[in-house]
């Protein structure tokens, strides 16, 4: 069964989520900051660079072939949304999102490296000048790290669900809990609230441009 809440009026969908929602077995309602009739996005328990964000459909589907047309298309148009938020808070205005770049990633299945049996995109904004890849180097570490244990989002959550390790992921050796440094619930839910408000600006904009 779905997760979603009721659908919402577009405004609404930047207001905290009123009913609980799950990615995976793990409750993340508040560090939820976008929904839409099929899809919520999520700020992450360890981002891997600054503005690396989640978005899952609301059904907790395991692998991107059971999503139906609609589920799809919603899931995708919203990864371009938060592209485009992520953008106006992170890349020099007015340059949008031709003033840095993205790394869009899913992990299909748990060969591929998902550790939470939930589909999910990763959305990472490289800045310019600070985190983006460089020019002369033939490879980018992100990818190694979001292999590697760095990357392993379900680990992560079950460590701060449980108190205690949880499944593996990637295909480096576990870091031990001493040099995990997850993110606060209050860092967290500061965060969403922020993009919240960036999105806000983004739908009031669009409106004015009606």
């Amino acid at each position: 069964m779905s997760n979603a809440p009721s659908p919402s009026p577009s405004p609404a969908s930047q207001r905290p989520p009123s009913s609980p929602i799950f990615f995976g077995p793990f409750e993340v309602t508040s560090q939820v900051f976008l929904t839409t009739p099929h899809t919520f996005a999520l700020v992450n328990l360890k981002p891997l660079l600054p503005g690396h964000v989640l978005v899952c459909p609301f059904h907790p589907h395991q692998r991107l072939t059971s999503l139906s047309p609609l589920e799809l298309t919603d899931l995708f148009s919203t990864v371009q949304r938060v592209q485009r938020m992520l953008a106006r808070h992170y890349f020099p205005f007015p340059g949008g999102l031709d003033a840095g770049a993205f790394n869009i990633a899913l992990q299909d299945g748990p060969e591929a490296g998902q550790t939470v049996p939930h589909v999910h995109v990763h959305v990472i904004p490289r800045i310019r000048g600070a985190t983006a890849k460089g020019a002369d180097t033939p490879s980018d570490e992100l990818y190694e790290r979001m292999a590697g244990e760095e990357g392993n989002v379900g680990g992560w959550l079950w460590d701060a669900a449980r108190g205690r390790p949880g499944p593996a992921g990637g295909e480096f050796p576990r870091i031990e809990d001493a040099e995990r440094r997850a993110r606060s619930m209050g860092e967290m839910e500061e965060e969403a609230a922020v993009f919240r408000g960036v999105l806000r600006g983004l739908e009031a904009e669009e409106g004015e441009g009606r």
